[in-house]
């Protein structure tokens, strides 16, 4: 067939003139409508209540890392929208990572992790991620299963769009449910006036998809009639098939995506038809019909994404520039672009408790990996979900799609995906909206980091073009001192900063003398980056829940996870021991004097930790909370915030005691009780008459708090919180030797480490110890180079 077209490809970098609708169309696209997507990794698919979910997290913006965003908001809730905790991300090359303590006394139910950034709320919520997390807790009085296949619905899609008389044309045909949708299933299309005789048959690639090819006849009516594996039957009406039209015929190879268009019964027949192709909204092909012809096909070749696969979206436009066709095909289905890892050398040893290490090469070009192994059992476990579907597809659409790894997998059918691709639409924008002239209205710009407006506030008013000094601290390090003028609003922005420790901002009106003219100052600092209320629904899951039965079983893994948090708490309970026993027949010491005078009977308890800060400087400079300080202070002492963003003190999963001077009190008002009129904090775990307790104690007569540094008044400080810092995953070996005798070490994930890196050219180490059962190992590695090429590589080594 004689080619009918001038080619314009985006790789010729010719420039192109915004004179049409259409080129104006392009060109705000291309300005306006930038967009991110998210993909969290956990180290698990499932949790026990109790448990750690740790998480790493890739932003990109198309099918590259993404570069307009610093922070992440990761968030969870239980089924009923509450929300029960949250993770401000620091985002460095589109990654970051971060992990949820959930408490032991979770109701089994799906909870779900929301995750985006500041920039994705100017943009349609339904392409925030949402995670499903299935959570079991064997105290619930309900379990959760897997549901039967429930009712489902069926849809047919020609391809392109339309259907024209006498012009074969393909169809999908897509199913969906609110839960299950069945293992497998088939289909005719039937003449509804002559039904005995079907047209053409059709089974399912998988649970999503089926496709099959019809020549339709003016005036009859088509129906697709599907039975799934139960016998469960729908039928479907055809699109009325049309006189006139334009039909797309397209098919993608390893050389590029071959398109054949036909007009039928059109008045100039295809002259002045123009054919767009996009890539994440951006231009990447465009050819013109500049004659008189009904039939014309090209080939677009692969370089348009510069060898890269993703989606391909092609539209086309009749004479006056409106979009009659549009076709979602995906470039170089069967030739991925993933990369390997390169291992050099590895030392796997199936005993118990053994020690393993694996070695990358010190000279690939992949330098940052994100690593995590885990015992496989031998039983293949196909992904439903990974970080190839969602760059590459679950990223882009809001619509459910069952197990959509399976088409990036080794043996994926392309028929597969190219039936599913037809069943989609293109939701990041409406092209009517765009070639209105129409742009989206962006609230939140892209920034770097997190910024913070800060209100100083003198004798209850504002300073107003004012000079204002301000002092700030983060941890040990030495303060900053830096001079500010308020604006007309009394004002103070602080912008771009990336503190992972409480920031101390201390504000001083006169910059001679810092330590006069002070009094009545009083400081307030308000976040400008702020997580956003969600709106919409949760996505259906494929679980549901019962009423469990008097003798509840549990998933295997789930019970391996209930055991492996006993032998963290035991190993928790035998070091504090080991301290206590350290401690015999020593002298009385301050702290134990202290301890003393301020404790009573009830809460006396030798299993018990002990922070004294009227004999021993405890570094409380820069925090205005007690609770944050104590975060991290004491093994198995933990926070969850509350629905009103307090710290709430949680010991070994359990959600402790709180008291003020031995009365029973709450974390609001702690949080109110200056830190410099504390005298000591009591861990107490599991003992005396108060179970697990944190108990604090103020100041009593002429107690002062022993501190190296001058004591200032806190009415001009506030902290800055910044960004949540990540815990460190335990690497450690539970020998049966040691004094802890932990029988059974059942853990499941054997290593996390979300930032491996390469430095100096040395290989880069995993290094992990065997649990009592690991015969194998499931490693997943992803890593991108500076061109973010991916490297996706997931095996099973013995």
């Amino acid at each position: 067939m004689k080619n009918m077209f001038c080619v314009l490809l985006l790789s010729m970098v010719q420039p192109v003139l915004a004179q049409t609708k259409l080129e104006k169309a392009i060109a705000n696209l291309e300005n306006n409508y930038e967009q991110e997507k998210v993909y969290v990794l956990t180290d698990k698919s499932q949790y026990a209540a109790g448990d750690k979910i740790w998480f790493k997290s890739f932003v990109f913006d198309g099918y590259n890392r993404s570069t307009l965003s610093t922070t992440l908001f990761v968030e969870l809730y239980n089924s009923d929208k509450k929300l029960i905790d949250w993770r401000t991300v620091l985002l460095t090359n589109g990654e970051g990572n971060g992990d949820f303590q959930l408490k032991e006394d979770l109701p089994e139910q799906v909870y779900f992790v929301r995750a985006y950034t500041p920039y994705m709320t100017n943009f349609n919520e339904d392409f925030q991620i949402v995670k499903t997390i299935p959570v079991y807790n064997p105290n619930s009085a309900e379990s959760l299963v897997i549901a039967k296949s429930s009712d489902w619905s069926a849809k047919v899609f020609p391809e392109g769009g339309t259907f024209i008389n006498g012009t074969p044309t393909k169809f999908a045909v897509r199913l969906s449910s609110s839960s299950a949708l069945p293992e497998n299933w088939s289909g005719k299309i039937i003449d509804s006036q002559n039904p005995n005789n079907p047209v053409a048959t059709f089974k399912s690639f998988d649970k999503n998809v089926a496709s099959f090819k019809i020549t339709p006849v003016s005036g009859k009516k088509y129906q697709a009639i599907i039975q799934d594996n139960t016998g469960k039957s729908k039928t479907v009406d055809l699109p009325q098939v049309a006189d006139s039209g334009l039909n797309i015929e397209v098919s993608s190879s390893k050389e590029g995506i071959k398109y054949n268009i036909k007009g039928v019964n059109l008045k100039q027949q295809l002259q002045g038809y123009k054919i767009v192709g996009l890539i994440n909204n951006h231009l990447a092909y465009r050819a013109n019909i500049n004659h008189l012809t009904n039939e014309a096909s090209s080939l677009i070749p692969t370089k348009i994404s510069n060898g890269a696969n993703g989606i391909l979206q092609l539209i086309i436009f009749d004479e006056q520039d409106n979009p009659v066709v549009q076709r979602l095909c995906f470039i170089k289905p069967g030739n991925l672009k993933i990369e390997k890892a390169e291992i050099v050398g590895q030392s796997l040893k199936p005993t118990p408790r053994a020690f393993n290490s694996i070695d990358l090469s010190p000279e690939s070009y992949f330098k940052n990996y994100t690593v995590v192994v885990s015992e496989d059992n031998g039983t293949p476990t196909p992904e439903d979900e990974n970080i190839l579907s969602s760059l590459w597809l679950t990223g882009d659409f809001t619509t459910r799609i069952d197990s959509p790894a399976q088409y990036f997998s080794k043996n994926a059918n392309t028929e597969a995906l190219d039936a599913l691709l037809i069943s989609e639409n293109w939701k990041r924008f409406d092209w009517n909206t765009v070639l209105s002239g129409a742009a989206p209205a962006i609230k939140t710009q892209s920034q770097q980091y997190l910024s913070y407006r800060v209100k100083p506030v003198k004798n209850n008013a504002l300073l107003v073009n004012t000079t204002v000094n301000l002092l700030s601290k983060s941890g040990q390090n030495q303060p900053v001192f830096s001079q500010f003028k308020t604006d007309q609003s009394g004002y103070i922005y602080l912008n771009n900063l990336n503190n992972q420790e409480p920031l101390e901002i201390s504000a001083f009106v006169n910059s001679e003398n810092k330590e006069s003219g002070n009094d009545d100052l009083f400081v307030t600092i308000e976040p400008l980056v702020t997580p956003t209320t969600f709106k919409g629904n949760f996505p259906a899951t494929k679980y549901t829940l019962v009423k469990a039965d008097k003798n509840k079983v549990l998933p295997s893994t789930i019970s391996r996870a209930i055991n492996t948090q006993k032998n963290i708490k035991k190993k928790e309970n035998n070091d504090i021991q080991i301290q206590e026993v350290a401690l015999v027949g020593k002298k009385k010491d301050p702290k134990a004097e202290l301890d003393k005078q301020l404790s009573s009977g009830m809460f006396s308890s030798v299993n018990s930790t002990v922070f004294d800060f009227v004999n021993e400087d405890q570094n409380t400079s820069g925090y205005t909370n007690i609770l944050d300080w104590l975060q991290g202070k004491a093994a198995g002492l933990t926070f969850q915030r509350n629905n009103s963003g307090a710290n709430v003190p949680y010991i070994r999963g359990q959600q402790a005691k709180l008291y003020l001077d031995e009365v029973p009190t709450d974390p609001t008002m702690i949080s109110s009780l200056p830190v410099n009129n504390i005298a000591m904090v009591k861990i107490i775990k599991a003992s005396g008459l108060v179970g697990d307790a944190v108990a604090i104690y103020t100041m009593k007569g002429n107690m002062q708090a022993k501190t190296n540094e001058k004591e200032t008044k806190k009415n001009n400080s506030s902290i800055i919180k910044g960004y949540d810092t990540p815990s460190e995953f335990p690497i450690e070996m539970i020998d049966d030797d040691a004094p802890e005798k932990i029988e059974n070490d059942t853990r499941e994930t054997l290593y996390w480490n979300p930032n491996l890196f390469d430095s100096d050219y040395v290989p880069p180490r995993i290094k992990f110890f065997n649990n009592d059962s690991a015969k194998q190992y499931k490693m997943l590695i992803i890593s991108f180079d500076e061109d973010d090429n991916i490297l996706y590589d997931q095996q099973v080594l013995k």
